[in-house]
């Protein structure tokens, strides 16, 4: 997730203080990836040492107020107009942790799979609640709509990850047949 662009992305519109662009990163997410205060500083201050903003003040209560420079502008537009690069996704916890499972002597690995897929359903059950709660309240304003994008993202990728499991679970089951039918060495 990059918080550097969502800043930047939120300075936009003008200048902001710390706290501020906290809250409103996430209400813009639906509250879904919740940021610390002190990462928001620490960013801002990568960002300033980079030139894509700069200090303006203080605002009535004496809060530093952050301004995006024009450096800070081509980046928000270069990294809008750019992709996200799927083909190196980051490790997953998830993937890995089966692949050692099937490695490792004594470990159930259906059974570390059916408790994965619990709580993936636990999750997907939770997110297609508050998209519906979402949806009910008939979204209008962007903020809103954004909240409901990044529900439905949440819901989709549970969903995903379901079928996964399933898949790898049929995978397992059509191996260990195999292995069955096998004479021994």
């Amino acid at each position: 997730m990059s918080i550097r662009h969502g800043l930047l992305a939120l300075l936009e519109p003008g200048p902001r203080y710390g706290s501020r662009l906290r809250s409103e990163f996430e209400e813009r997410t639906g509250t879904t990836w919740p940021l610390n205060v002190g990462q928001v500083y620490t960013t801002l201050g990568r960002l300033e040492r980079d030139g894509m903003v700069e200090q303006r003040g203080g605002d009535a209560s004496g809060r530093i107020l952050y301004a995006l420079t024009d450096v800070g502008r081509a980046e928000l537009r270069d990294w809008f107009e750019r992709p996200v690069d799927r083909e190196s996704p980051p490790r997953d916890e998830l993937a890995i942790k089966l692949v050692m499972a099937m490695g490792v002597p004594g470990v159930d690995i259906r059974a570390v799979i059916e408790g994965q897929r619990r709580h993936a359903l636990e999750i997907l059950r939770e997110h297609t609640r508050q998209r519906a709660q979402a949806m009910a309240a008939g979204p209008s304003h962007r903020d809103e709509v954004a909240r409901l994008l990044v529900l439905e993202q949440l819901v989709f990728r549970a969903e995903a990850e379901v079928r996964w499991l399933d898949h790898c679970e049929s995978r397992l089951v059509r191996l260990a047949e195999a292995a069955a039918t096998q004479p021994p060495a």
